[in-house]
């Protein structure tokens, strides 16, 4: 059964305590669906000062629209547009401190200022990508990115 638990300590410690909740969550649980709509939830409750959270899933062809948390968002993001369809192609994180600097930056919800987007890789293969948004300018650090990371890791590698 999984235990919510209080986030008091050091923004390190309550990454690595998400981190162990996430894994909790999706030990005993194959359907990559339920798993990926509770990785939304777990990340919308820990994370402050968001507006969105959640995965667009590689369908061969584009990013297409999985589980989330937030407003109503785009559906399908063509491969190397956006945010995310850029972290996607180059399968690598992008944090942009910006969104209205970000050249093609897609708005699906006006309220968003800056962004970071993970990609989600297994076995050499593109999966999808984490997608985060908040309505404040320069929202995410290096640490929302090594731990962000860190915790598409572990997402990944209990994926089915």
């Amino acid at each position: 059964m999984f235990k919510t638990e209080q986030y008091s300590g050091t923004r390190e410690k309550n990454y690595e305590l998400v981190i162990k909740q996430i894994a909790a969550l999706m030990e005993d649980e194959p359907n990559r669906i339920a798993n990926l709509s509770n990785a939304s939830a777990l990340l919308n409750q820990f994370l402050d000062n968001i507006n969105w959270v959640g995965f667009y899933l590689w369908d061969g062809a584009e990013l297409v629209l999985g589980p989330f948390q937030g407003l109503p968002a785009c559906v399908r993001i063509p491969l190397g547009k956006g945010v995310c369809g850029s972290a996607a192609a180059e399968q690598k994180t992008i944090r942009v401190e910006d969104v209205n600097q970000f050249p093609g930056h897609i708005a699906c919800d006006a309220a968003s200022q800056s962004e970071i987007v993970i990609p989600l890789i297994k076995e050499g293969k593109l999966i999808g990508v984490l997608d985060i948004d908040s309505p404040i300018t320069g929202r995410f650090d290096e640490t929302d990115e090594r731990y962000l990371e860190k915790f598409a890791e572990q997402l990944v590698a209990k994926l089915q």
